[in-house]
């Protein structure tokens, strides 16, 4: 983060994905005026042009948008980049909401939403984007246990000799299961470290996440053996 005149201007930049004019241009005020360098884009097309320009930390996107949805384009973009992304929606189902999730997303937030809980929300995504991992209290690269590996420097995890391809949240949840291998880490622990202590109630989060990562890992997601849960208190993995 560096300072320009009176006002805090960090590095990060944030791309704002919504075919409604006027919020974009509330959204990249108030991003601005947090000090992160905003832009935007109305449609698919253009989305996925800014983040292949551009490079975004993050990416703010509309569900309902023209042409190209905003499920589409988030799997579009994970096709290209593991960058943290917040989808908006005004559906308030749930499997709507799984779908946002299901499709790549880190996190969603409903519409209408105050300006102030976004920005909350935007601000844990980065934060957890860039935690460090520590193994028995100390800083580590990597980490290990059996056939499956993650290299935290180079962001990339094996299984036997298989790459395997994860979201930011992804990567962030199976560290810190990882970090503690064979012990069962209980589901508050992991959303809070994961997603934030906001989240520590939000148990569908984890479960989801848990589900994604067995279905990238487990040679029968239906019969893991390498992400296990103890009933009533957590996960672990073998």
């Amino acid at each position: 983060m560096k300072s320009s005149g009176n006002m805090e201007v960090s590095d990060r930049t944030i791309l704002v994905v919504d075919d409604d004019a006027t919020l974009v241009k509330i959204l990249l005020v108030a991003l601005r005026a947090q000090g992160y360098q905003a832009i935007g884009a109305s449609s698919g097309k253009e989305a996925l042009q800014r983040v292949y320009e551009y490079r975004p930390d993050l990416i703010i996107l509309d569900v309902m948008m023209p042409e190209m949805n905003g499920f589409d384009i988030c799997r579009r973009i994970r096709d290209l980049s593991n960058v943290p992304i917040l989808m908006l929606t005004a559906r308030t189902r749930e499997d709507d909401i799984v779908k946002g999730l299901d499709s790549g997303a880190d996190d969603y937030v409903t519409k209408p939403f105050a300006i102030k809980a976004l920005l909350a929300r935007v601000q844990a995504l980065l934060r957890r984007a860039e935690l460090p991992a520590y193994s028995n209290g100390r800083l580590t690269t990597k980490l290990m246990c059996g056939d499956l590996e993650m290299d935290l420097v180079y962001r990339k995890v094996t299984i036997g000799d298989k790459p395997v391809k994860l979201t930011p949240t992804e990567f962030r949840l199976l560290t810190c299961l990882l970090q503690r291998p064979g012990e069962t880490v209980s589901r508050r622990e992991l959303l809070t470290r994961v997603w934030g202590p906001e989240y520590a109630d939000e148990t569908q989060y984890l479960k989801l996440y848990i589900g994604y990562l067995r279905r990238k890992i487990e040679a029968n997601p239906q019969r893991p053996v390498h992400i296990l849960s103890e009933r009533g208190v957590g996960y672990y993995v073998t």
